[in-house]
């Protein structure tokens, strides 16, 4: 089985334009995420911010509310997502520009800081696209990014890939793991291996509470990128199946009468030098 980089974005766009309105009415899901990394990006009043995958701009509309005098572009390659983040934004200064994360359109060293909140794992050519993240920003300029943790580790999006394995048959093309930068050591290394500078890795605990398992099936369909285009293609029959099966996936996440899925995010900070 061969990874076809072409229909990988095909999916991821197809699946984000899918889901946009869904994902930013989720948004709550993962505020305490979206506050880790603003803080580690130390936005100030007056910078030019670039917020890459960046969705229905979510996380690009908390940025905007700390850079006044600057601005925020929100940019991703789903121009429908985008289009649901523009018809929600109220800040001014908040910019939307649909584009390739691995061919940015943007000029050399415009950006101060570089955000990619979730988005690295999913980048066929991450050289590239650190290169790209690289030649915008300003030096001295600051990159920062989220991405999962390891699998074991990351029980929000892994009980229901874990369910969709058992239940679905292959899939007929590779797809790219949201675990591949799960190791502080590769993560690091990758960033290194680019051109940034004084790269730091540390551990974000993303907790999320549900009533019920439903509920969390509901939420990972609701923020699930690229794979909800293949379960909206799936028989009503199949998908409540999945529903029911990731019950028992959950079972360790169990608190009271629902769920807390507590999962590590690796939050990375670099520097152009």
């Amino acid at each position: 089985m061969s990874f076809d980089a072409n229909r990988h974005k095909r999916e991821e766009r197809a699946g984000y334009n899918l889901i946009a309105a869904r994902y930013a009415e989720s948004a709550a899901l993962r505020a305490g995420l979206n506050a880790a990394l603003i803080g580690a990006a130390d936005l100030r009043p007056g910078q030019a911010v670039l917020d890459l995958a960046s969705g229905p701009g979510v996380l690009a509309r908390a940025a905007a509310l700390r850079t006044a005098e600057g601005f925020v572009v929100a940019s991703d390659i789903a121009e429908q997502a985008l289009a649901e983040g523009r018809r929600r934004a109220a800040e001014a200064n908040l910019l939307f520009a649909a584009a390739d994360a691995e061919r940015l359109t943007f000029r050399d060293a415009a950006f101060d800081r570089v955000l990619c909140g979730l988005g690295l794992m999913f980048f066929p050519d991450v050289p590239r696209a650190l290169a790209e993240m690289r030649r915008v920003l300003k030096p001295g300029g600051r990159a920062v990014f989220s991405v999962w943790g390891e699998e074991a580790r990351a029980p929000l999006v892994a009980c229901a890939l874990q369910c969709i394995r058992r239940i679905l048959p292959p899939p007929k093309a590779e797809r790219l793991s949201p675990f591949r930068f799960g190791s502080r050591d590769l993560l690091t290394r990758t960033l290194a291996a680019a051109g940034f500078a004084e790269v730091d890795v540390h551990v974000h605990v993303l907790s999320c509470a549900f009533d019920s398992s439903q509920a969390y099936w509901q939420a990972f369909r609701d923020l699930a990128g690229g794979a909800a285009a293949g379960l909206a293609r799936l028989p009503e029959a199949t998908l409540a199946r999945l529903g029911d099966e990731v019950a028992q996936e959950l079972a360790p996440c169990r608190q009271g009468t629902g769920y807390v899925a507590q999962s590590e995010v690796l939050i990375a900070v670099a520097q152009r030098v």
